[in-house]
């Protein structure tokens, strides 16, 4: 709306950013704001600063962290025998949520895509290799959208590895066609991970 104060425009500019918010969702959600008291605001901002200035990706698999240290490398905690691979940061959440798989994770952080300018060479493959020969890794798992950047990224990966001398499988499909791992619940997820298939 032409007539709003800038400061609104700017935070309805800002909040149409995030994925599913339409202008009215976004102007109704700064009007919101305007309710809170300046101790909620600050709290607001605050959180969001730190997301710049403490959360941080490891070295290593490229999960997120907000330690020095890495939980999902700790290898006393975890099977280094078994790594899953997954497209983003935030599918670790919900397979962690299971408490099915136990071993390291490594993100990519991309699937192929030549519409939006991933193509294969852009996926470190040098990195993968070098935890799997480093870490006696002897099964991977492809935990990969049922998409088709994922289908193609999940082909491309197995094509490779085949010289590898590890174990390849990919979750089952339970999961459904067209799906992302962060709208998948438990219980499907547990059950594509126990009926995972050589790949």
């Amino acid at each position: 709306m032409a007539n709003l104060p800038l400061p609104i425009q700017k935070i309805i500019a800002q909040l149409r950013k995030f994925p599913g918010v339409g202008a009215k969702t976004a102007e109704r959600y700064a009007f919101q704001l305007l309710t809170w008291d300046s101790t909620s605001l600050n709290q607001l901002a605050d959180a969001f600063r730190s997301l710049l200035q403490e959360i941080r990706s490891c070295p290593s698999c490229f999960c997120l962290t907000s330690t020095s240290s890495c939980d999902f490398c700790d290898l006393t905690k975890r099977d280094s025998s078994i790594l899953c691979i997954v497209s983003s940061a935030k599918d670790i959440y919900p397979i962690e949520e299971t408490r099915i798989f136990q071993g390291l994770y490594h993100v990519l952080g991309k699937t192929l895509s030549p519409l939006r300018g991933c193509h294969a060479e852009d996926i470190d493959l040098q990195k993968i290799q070098d935890r799997v020969v480093s870490l006696g890794v002897k099964d991977i798992v492809l935990a990969l959208d049922s998409t088709i950047e994922g289908d193609a990224t999940a082909l491309f990966l197995k094509e490779e590895m085949a010289h590898w001398n590890v174990s390849v499988s990919r979750l089952a499909f339970g999961i459904p066609l067209g799906s992302s791992l962060d709208y998948v619940d438990p219980g499907t997820l547990t059950r594509a991970f126990l009926g995972r298939q050589q790949f």
